[in-house]
């Protein structure tokens, strides 16, 4: 296994997430083994079942449901957020949002086909601010101050 992987920082919930733009935001190298993005990914595995209960039918004033989704070829591991998604009779299925930059085998804008294994992180917009969206928040621990000031402050992030 690689030691890193990519976790793109989008300004999550924004029209820029919809498969008719690219994504042109920030990403973050991570190591694997780092504790606050692997006790971030156990708790959205740990809610998981009631996200995708969640978005399957979401309340009113909820939107922009997305996941973010591991992909792994010879070229690396890559985290891709993925917005719209919908379940299938085995797995999920959805849009691509983010430029991949290592995994080759994934383009921006496909239909990507995945497992529920596969989902490290999700996320929503309530009332518009962020729920979920462990990863990056996580991530925000490494972050100058006055970038987080700005993901909090343009993009409703709440993290602890």
């Amino acid at each position: 296994m690689r030691p890193f992987v990519i976790f793109p920082l989008l300004a999550l919930g924004l029209t820029a997430l919809h498969a008719t733009a690219r994504d042109t935001n920030e990403v973050v190298t991570s190591d694997r083994q780092n504790p606050a993005v692997s006790a971030a990914v156990r708790q959205a595995q740990a809610g998981l079942t009631e996200f995708l209960a969640l978005a399957a039918k979401p309340p009113a004033n909820t939107h922009d449901y997305k996941v973010q989704v591991m992909a792994e070829d010879s070229n690396g591991i890559e985290t891709f957020w993925v917005t719209p998604f919908h379940a299938l009779e085995q797995g999920f299925i959805g849009t691509v949002a983010n430029e991949p930059r290592i995994v080759k085998s994934v383009v921006w804008g496909q239909q990507l086909r995945f497992t529920r294994e596969q989902i490290t992180d999700w996320g929503y917009l309530k009332n518009g601010r962020q729920v979920g969206s462990f990863t990056i928040c996580a991530l925000f621990k490494d972050m100058p101050p006055e970038q987080v000031e700005y993901y909090r402050s343009q993009h409703g992030f709440d993290c602890q």
